[in-house]
């Protein structure tokens, strides 16, 4: 789970970097939305701008709810086909651009999302940048109920350590193990062996669909705009 001992700056960050953001939504029909506390300022300054497209997809029902509250259409990734642009944040990256997301519970659809898109955008703050992502926070590991004891075995198997999030189920009705201690020397490999596991539905690392940018807000309050290499 994310850490509570964050820096006093660290929310007028967020809001900076999603505010960045916004100047992005250009020549877009329709927007795939994340979910989080840093993509709460983003759906803010949305309902300003809803000239620039046709509505909004939601990586989750907290954000489809968020997005009529300020007026915006929210449709289904069924009906829109692939999305133009999707913004969202992380819970971790690394210069590789590789991400751990998902401590928001809505790590399975964020990832079609963003697999959906033809432009993924990440908006964060620097305490969010590691030099390495085994170094960082916890993989969420959604995961089908019944099959939750099992997925566990096999990720202590791993040499990892899974802690079910008590009573929480995601929108998909599933649960959601958190894990520390993966070995995370290899981010693309371990996202496969995860996602083969059965019973696995999704994995919270992002190792494989890399944003195209992320715009990170520093203590300083300025906003890097960091592209892969």
């Amino acid at each position: 789970m994310p850490p509570t001992n964050t820096p006093p700056w660290v929310e007028k960050a967020k809001r900076l970097a999603a505010e960045t953001a916004l100047s992005l939504v250009q020549n877009v029909r329709y927007l795939g939305v994340g979910t989080g506390s840093t993509t709460r300022y983003f759906i803010d300054g949305l309902g300003g701008i809803q000239d620039r497209f046709d509505g909004a997809v939601a990586s989750s029902e907290q954000t489809a709810a968020l997005l009529r509250q300020a007026g915006i259409p929210v449709l289904d990734l069924n009906e829109t086909g692939d999305i133009d642009l999707y913004v969202d944040g992380t819970d971790a990256f690394d210069p590789h651009f590789r991400l751990i997301k998902g401590h928001g519970g809505a790590l399975t659809r964020e990832k079609i999302l963003a697999t959906a898109s033809r432009r993924f955008i990440v908006i964060a703050d620097e305490t969010k940048r590691f030099d390495r992502l085994g170094d960082s926070v916890s993989v969420p590991v959604e995961v089908i109920p019944s099959a939750r004891s099992y997925v566990a075995r096999q990720i202590v198997r791993m040499g990892a350590t899974p802690s079910l999030r008590e009573r929480y189920l995601t929108d998909n009705g599933n649960q959601i193990l958190d894990v520390l201690s993966l070995t995370l020397t290899d981010p693309p490999q371990l996202e496969r062996e995860l996602k083969c596991i059965p019973g696995v539905v999704e994995v919270g690392i992002f190792a494989r669909r890399l944003p195209e940018l992320i715009l990170m807000a520093t203590s300083q309050f300025t906003v890097e705009r960091l592209k892969p290499t």
